[in-house]
């Protein structure tokens, strides 16, 4: 069962509730009790009085009445002492009596035959009724009002550990390693309990990163040097006179897969780099330097697939932004473009932000673009001899710069992916 309302509302919601209930109980039980209670008391004293009257030795003492709020007839009474006819169905006992506007209690007796009625005004005990239900309803009020009260003030006290918890957790200066832990700052209970469990969370979390950062900066720097032996094995063999043009096409095409793979390297080893100063270092570009040299990059490669390569330049500002993950953001979504685009266009349009690549391939479902990010995923297609990792290196790299990307469809068919670089960059 799901609840809108937060933990602190749900304990006011219940004390108001709870007292609700337990107060009503009382309210209610005060006035039974206070009205079955009086209505015994007036019953046994109308009936003594009843009693007295009729042990009264003659008739003429009738007329002296005990009480100025209490009427006596009988049945045959002389005067005003006959039974009105509105009595007359009354049997023995107690009863109440409705007369024009007037309520009265009532007590009858018979004796040989003979109706003896005693009428005494119930507007005293109607007047007391009101002054204990306006009582009781004032006492249902502030016991409610102060058990709202005291819901809320206790709601804060509870919950204040919990909340300070929950946004201490919320901060991303946790993920640090200089951090302080959490549970010091709470007491040996279930608030405590839950911060020593955080802790020991975020812990795994920081030796997970810190193992993710090392193995990539580690793996990054190590194929360094073997990449740097087969892109100079490559300038050597090309240099050789005696190689075939077929051999020179091999040789071309293993120095361009080593320049991938060696600018790839350099994209996770920068992406590893957690100090501000490493980052700052790498080589500046503007959004138009990085997109005329891809475009000659990739025209080759393009244009011997059969498709158009188009640059439109746009009007983008100077901005000047890490040259390496631009390059390879840009570079992958033009790789990606080249791969599922078997006839057409692919089209780069540099804008004020950022740039947009365009192809008429065979365009990506919208049920699977959300999961086109993640590692491994491919198109249906499965086209090219990538793993899938193009699309996710493009989002991670945003996400480490501040980027955003994007991904629509094209009509009739292809792909649209647009990345906003926003205001991050050096001028």
């Amino acid at each position: 069962m799901e609840f809108k309302q937060s933990l602190s509302q749900r304990i006011i919601i219940a004390f108001a509730l709870m007292s609700a209930l337990v107060a009503g109980a009382f309210a209610m039980g005060i006035v039974a009790t206070v009205h079955l209670v009086e209505e015994k008391l007036i019953s046994a004293g109308l009936g003594g009085d009843l009693q007295r009257l009729l042990l009264m030795d003659n008739v003429s003492d009738w007329s002296h009445r005990p009480e100025p709020d209490q009427l006596f007839y009988f049945s045959g009474g002389p005067g005003d002492f006959d039974l009105p006819k509105d009595l007359r169905h009354l049997d023995a006992g107690f009863h109440e009596v409705f007369r024009e506007q007037l309520s009265y209690h009532a007590m009858v007796e018979v004796v040989d035959g003979r109706r003896y009625v005693l009428l005494q005004d119930q507007s005293d005990f109607e007047e007391r009724e009101r002054v204990l239900f306006a009582v009781v309803l004032v006492g249902f009020v502030l016991s409610l009002a102060l058990a709202v009260f005291l819901g809320w003030v206790l709601a804060r006290k509870v919950m204040a550990p919990v909340v300070r918890l929950a946004r201490q957790v919320r901060h991303r200066d946790q993920l640090l390693g200089l951090a302080p832990p959490l549970a010091p700052d709470y007491a040996a209970d279930e608030v405590g309990e839950l911060a020593v469990a955080f802790d020991a969370t975020l812990g795994r979390l920081r030796q997970a990163l810190t193992r993710e950062r090392l193995f990539t900066s580690d793996v990054s720097h190590e194929l360094r040097t073997p990449l740097m032996v087969l892109a100079s094995s490559c300038e050597l063999l090309l240099e050789n006179p005696g190689i075939d043009q077929r051999g020179r096409s091999q040789v071309e095409r293993i120095a361009r897969a080593s320049e991938e793979m060696r600018e790839l390297v350099q994209t996770f080893l920068m992406l590893a780099r957690a100090q501000n100063e490493e980052a700052g270092a790498a080589p500046q570009q503007n959004l138009t330097q990085v997109a005329e040299s891809l475009v000659c990059l990739w025209r080759e490669p393009i244009e011997r697939k059969g498709l158009t390569l188009t640059l439109e330049p746009g009007n983008p500002a100077d901005t000047r932004y890490n040259a390496t993950l631009l390059n390879a953001v840009m570079g992958n979504l033009l790789r990606n473009a080249l791969h599922y685009t078997e006839q057409g266009f692919i089209r780069l349009t540099l804008t004020a932000i950022g740039f947009v690549v365009e192809d008429s391939g065979v365009g990506i479902p919208e049920e699977k673009r959300e999961a086109m990010f993640e590692p491994f995923v491919r198109g249906s297609e499965k086209r090219g001899e990538g793993l899938g990792l193009g699309l996710s290196l493009v989002q991670r790299i945003c996400e480490n710069q501040g980027w955003t990307v994007s991904l629509s469809t094209m009509e009739p068919n292809g792909c649209r992916f647009e990345v906003d670089l926003g205001h991050f960059g050096r001028k």
